[in-house]
C-alpha cells in the first residue's frame, strides 16, 4: 500500500510539473475567438481592435469567427460549449446579459458555462430628436412626452437599444410608442426623414447625422460624455438622475478555462488597452476601453443581469 502511495505521489508530480511549462507556453497555435454577431458590426470591430495586439503579443494568430443569430445567442452556445483549453474565446457584450431575461430557453447559462477574462470597452447611445420637434434639451422632452402620452414616436432595434429606451421612460416617467425597426440604419432614416420624433442609435451612427443638421443631440446614455461628442452632456447629467445605459463589450472563454491562462489573456489584455493606437482606434467610435480583472468583469456581468432583467420584465419585451 505504502508503495502504490508513493508510485501515485511520483506519477502527479511529474504531471504536474509537465504542466507548468505548458501553460508558460500557452498559446502553441491559432486562438480563435468567436464574435456571435455579424462582420462590419460594432463587436466585430471591437475583436479586430483587440485581437491584432493579442496575437502580437503571444505569437500565435488570434481568428476572427464571425456567428451571428439569435441576438447573439447562436455563437455563445458554440463559444460555450468548445473544448476549454484557451483556444477558443469569446467577444460578450450586452445583447447576451439581456437575454437571459429576455428568452424562456437557452442552450447554455451565460453566467456559469464562461469564465470572464475582461471588460475591453463601454459605449453609449443618444438620445435624438427629429429637428422638428420642440425639445432642445432632456427636461423638455420629459415635459413634452408627459404632456402627451404614446403620442411620441421612439425608434428601436435591437436589445440594447430597446432597454436603453424603456430604460428612459421607466425612469423619466414618461410613456412613448416604441416602434422597432431592422437595426441602425433604418433607426437614422426614420429619425431622419421625421418619421418617428424620438431615438436612441448609437452614439458612433447619431454623431455624422448629428452634425449634418438631420438629427438633434439631447443627451448620450452612458455615465460619462463620449469621445466622439464631448460637448453633448449626458443623459444624467441633463437632468435624469440615475440613468446610465451603456454597450459593452467583454472577453470570455468557456467555463473550466485553466485559472493560469485566464490570467494571461487578462494581462495582455490590459496590456493592448493601454496602447495609444488602441485607445484611439476605440475612442475614435466611440468607445472607451475599460480594462478590468477577471472577478471584477463577473462582478459587473451579474449586475447587468439584474439590472436588465428588471427592465425586460417591467417592458413586456418578446424576442423578435
Amino acid at each position: 500500500m505504502r508503495h502504490t502511495m508513493m508510485l501515485a505521489v511520483i506519477v502527479l508530480s511529474a504531471l504536474l510539473a509537465d504542466a507548468g511549462p505548458a501553460l508558460s507556453q500557452y498559446p502553441t497555435r491559432t486562438v480563435r475567438v468567436i464574435v456571435p454577431f455579424a462582420a462590419g458590426s460594432v463587436n466585430d470591430l471591437v475583436a479586430r481592435v483587440i485581437a491584432p495586439p493579442l496575437s502580437e503579443a503571444l505569437g500565435q494568430p488570434f481568428v476572427i469567427d464571425n456567428r451571428p443569430g439569435a441576438a447573439g445567442n447562436l455563437g455563445a452556445e458554440l463559444a460555450a460549449k468548445s473544448p476549454a483549453d484557451g483556444y477558443t474565446l469569446m467577444l460578450g457584450n450586452i445583447s447576451q446579459a439581456i437575454s437571459v431575461t429576455l428568452y424562456e430557453r437557452l442552450n447554455y447559462d451565460f453566467l456559469k458555462d464562461f469564465a470572464p477574462v475582461s471588460h475591453l470597452a463601454a459605449g453609449s447611445f443618444m438620445l435624438a430628436v427629429h429637428p422638428s420637434l420642440p425639445a432642445r434639451s432632456v427636461k423638455s422632452l420629459i415635459a413634452l412626452a408627459r404632456a402627451k402620452p404614446d403620442q411620441l414616436n421612439v425608434s428601436v432595434g435591437g436589445a440594447g437599444i430597446i432597454v436603453a429606451a424603456e430604460l428612459f421612460k421607466s425612469t423619466a416617467g414618461v410613456r412613448m410608442t416604441s416602434v422597432n425597426y431592422k437595426g441602425t440604419p433604418q433607426i437614422l432614416t426614420a429619425l431622419a426623414s421625421g418619421e418617428v420624433s424620438v431615438g436612441f442609435p448609437p452614439t458612433s451612427a447619431a454623431v455624422p447625422q448629428v452634425q449634418a443638421g438631420k438629427v438633434r443631440g439631447l443627451g448620450v446614455t452612458s455615465r460619462h460624455r463620449s469621445p466622439m461628442a464631448p460637448e453633448i452632456a449626458t443623459i444624467e447629467e441633463s437632468g435624469l438622475p440615475g440613468y446610465e445605459a451603456t454597450t459593452w463589450y467583454c472577453l470570455m472563454v468557456p467555463a473550466g478555462t485553466s485559472r493560469d491562462i485566464v490570467s494571461r489573456l487578462n494581462a495582455e489584455v490590459a496590456r493592448a488597452l493601454a496602447r495609444p493606437d488602441v485607445k484611439g482606434r476605440f475612442n475614435a467610435t466611440d468607445m472607451t476601453p475599460q480594462p478590468s480583472t477577471p472577478d471584477q468583469l463577473g462582478t459587473f456581468l451579474r449586475s447587468e443581469v439584474v439590472k436588465w432583467g428588471k427592465v425586460v420584465k417591467a417592458s413586456g419585451m418578446r424576442p423578435d
